[in-house]
């Protein structure tokens, strides 16, 4: 059994503010002030779930670069009261900063939920990154 510390309860708790900040202003058409707060709850909550050593072991490794530098470039637009701007940014990063996690999770609720079309996407992924390696 995995032990959670108290920081880690903590730190989902605030991601999840975050999360919810996030989806209020882009429901509040890109109000910029939740965007901004919920995208800094976000990433000081996913550092304390994870640590500050892993979370920037996790952005800054070299093939997620292109990922983060999106991600973290549309947080500071959004910052900067650009808000639509930055929240295209901030989907490309985080989907490309991400990308390698996608099939896990569709696989899994694929196979919790007995959904037949989830549990075969991890093979389409697969199947779509091996033809784009060979360009």
């Amino acid at each position: 059994m995995i032990s959670i510390t108290e920081w880690q309860k903590i730190g989902v708790g605030i991601t999840g503010f975050g999360a919810f900040f996030i989806l209020l202003g882009a429901l509040l058409y890109f109000d910029s002030v939740l965007l901004a707060f919920g995208n800094l709850l976000f990433l000081t909550g996913l550092s304390l779930i994870i640590g500050l050593r892993k979370t920037f072991s996790f952005f800054f490794q070299r093939h997620k670069l292109k990922g983060t530098s999106f991600f973290l470039g549309g947080v500071i637009v959004v910052l900067l009261r650009w808000p639509l701007l930055g929240m295209f940014l901030e989907t490309y990063g985080f989907f490309s900063l991400f990308r390698g996690f996608f099939p896990v999770a569709f696989g899994f609720l694929g196979n919790a939920f007995n959904i037949p079309f989830l549990s075969e996407l991890p093979q389409l992924f697969r199947r779509l990154q091996g033809t784009s390696s060979m360009v």
